[in-house]
C-alpha cells in the first residue's frame, strides 16, 4: 500500500476524513447559518440551489488531492508523529491555501468572516489529514 514513503490507503481514509469534516463544518451543527447568511442567501435559497452527486464527488476529489499533496511533502520531510504532520498541515495552509484565499477574499470584497469559516475548515481539514498521513506511513 505504499511507494515512497506515501501510502495510499492512508491517502484515502484522510480524503473521506477530510469530506466528512466539510460536511460536519458546513452544518447547522457548526457554521451553515452564519455561512449561507454571510452569502448574502438564506437556507431556502441554498436548498433550492440544490447540490448534485456530481458536486459531491468533486469535493472528494478535492480532498483526495489534498491529503495526497500532503502525504508526498510529509514523506519527503520524513514526519512521523501527530505534532510533525499537524505541523506540516498548519505550514501548507498558511503559505498556501490560507494566504491565497485572503488575498483572493479581500479582492472579492467577500466579508473575513466568510473568509475565516471558509479558511477556518482548510486549516482543520489540512491539520487532521497531515497528523493521519505521518503516523500512518
Amino acid at each position: 500500500m505504499s511507494a515512497n514513503g506515501v501510502n495510499y490507503l492512508a491517502i484515502v481514509i484522510a480524503a473521506v476524513i477530510i469530506f466528512l469534516l466539510g460536511g460536519l463544518w458546513y452544518s447547522p451543527v457548526l457554521f451553515a447559518k452564519r455561512w449561507v447568511a454571510l452569502q448574502g442567501r438564506t437556507m431556502d435559497d441554498m436548498t433550492a440551489m440544490g447540490a448534485s452527486p456530481v458536486m459531491y464527488f468533486e469535493v472528494f476529489v478535492c480532498g483526495l488531492l489534498t491529503a495526497w499533496v500532503l502525504a508526498v511533502i510529509i514523506a519527503h520531510y520524513g514526519a512521523v508523529t501527530v505534532g510533525g504532520g499537524a505541523m506540516i498541515g498548519v505550514l501548507c495552509w498558511i503559505g498556501l491555501a490560507g494566504a491565497t484565499s485572503y488575498g483572493s477574499a479581500l479582492f472579492s470584497f467577500k466579508p473575513k468572516a466568510l473568509w475565516a469559516i471558509d479558511s477556518g475548515y482548510n486549516l482543520v481539514a489540512f491539520v487532521v489529514a497531515g497528523a493521519i498521513l505521518a503516523v500512518w506511513r
